[in-house]
């Protein structure tokens, strides 16, 4: 691993210092990264490790890209927790809009609030001759039913405005049109967003921001020059291996070695989509309900619906068994 500086300060005189209230949740080190995420179950790479130091230690969003399956928004998950943030998720899709991104107004509380103070209303516009002379009236009191207590906010805006400091997860923003990428491209960099009924709100805690994306779409210039980029590739043997064991201890050794050995031959298989981290989770995990002492070429046949979820890719697993067997 890259040795870094202990005291990177030096070299961050531009960036904010952050305030006392979050002093304790920043990463000190790549090291302190990798230790960190490791202690809330993430084994980062030393890419993942440097990347996320510096997404944290100069505040600015990570662009993280790779095939379905290798971990990015377990990542934002991670890092969230080894920095003690909230975490908060935007899921993209084509369609997603300004409005559902940022806020809604609860119209149905407003009403209510309209119902129940009808006779007020009634007081306000008394002696009132003409429509719009009772409209205008009405008017100055807009501050009533345009106020905070109906605001309900969405995910961007409740990560600038928790009272805890968060990490906002913008999950698949290929999938969303490129005219959300530019509004949200306006967000992030101001860090701010204006509300037309009630002003400008600031961040009260610069959000840590992770966006993930399965490249369905190029992205534009202006996001990735104001992100960090980090490509995410499938594990190579060692660290999945090390991934197992971390999480299914109890598994043995012999057939978790032969299960990552299986995975990296099928993923070398011309398929529609290749097994994901997860997936390789599960096969080891039921291979020892099973109480599977090895990966023979039956048990394989019989359980690759665990790791494939295409018939197209499990036929093509099926042609290829003795050499998914004996990897």
């Amino acid at each position: 691993m890259p040795q870094w500086p202990e005291n990177p300060s030096v070299k961050l005189r531009s960036v904010n210092t952050p305030s006392p209230s979050t002093q304790a949740h920043i990463l000190s080190s790549v090291e302190d990264a990798e230790t960190r995420l490791e202690q809330v179950g993430y084994l980062a790479s030393p890419e993942i490790a440097t990347a996320s130091f510096l997404a944290d230690r100069l505040q600015k969003p990570i662009l993280v890209e790779g095939p379905a399956g290798v971990g990015k928004t377990e990542l934002a998950r991670a890092l969230g927790q080894a920095l003690g943030r909230e975490f908060i998720r935007l899921q993209c899709y084509e369609g997603l809009d300004e409005a559902k991104a940022l806020y809604e107004w609860e119209y149905a509380k407003q009403l209510l609030y309209t119902q129940l103070l009808k006779d007020k209303i009634g007081e306000m516009v008394q002696g009132t001759s003409t429509l719009s002379e009772a409209a205008d009236r009405l008017a100055t009191s807009d501050a009533v039913f345009f106020s905070e207590r109906f605001l309900l906010p969405r995910p961007v805006l409740k990560s600038l405005l928790s009272d805890k400091p968060a990490l906002l997860l913008v999950d698949e923003i290929d999938k969303a049109d490129p005219e959300f990428e530019a509004f949200l491209l306006e967000v992030l960099s101001d860090n701010a967003v204006t509300i037309p009924e009630l002003g400008t709100f600031k961040a009260k805690h610069i959000p840590r921001v992770v966006l993930t994306s399965n490249n369905a779409r190029e992205l534009s210039d202006a996001l990735k020059r104001r992100c960090l980029h980090l490509h995410i590739d499938f594990p190579d043997r060692e660290r999945e291996l090390k991934i197992i064991r971390k999480r299914l201890p109890e598994v043995s050794r012999t057939l978790s070695e032969q299960v990552v050995e299986a995975v990296a031959a099928i993923r070398k298989l011309d398929l529609k989509k290749a097994p994901s981290i997860s997936e390789t989770l599960d096969w080891v995990q039921s291979l020892a309900l099973l109480n599977a002492e090895s990966l023979t070429a039956d048990m394989v046949a019989a359980t690759l619906n665990l790791v494939l979820k295409h018939e197209g890719d499990i036929e093509k697993a099926k042609s290829n068994l003795a050499q998914i067997a004996q990897a």
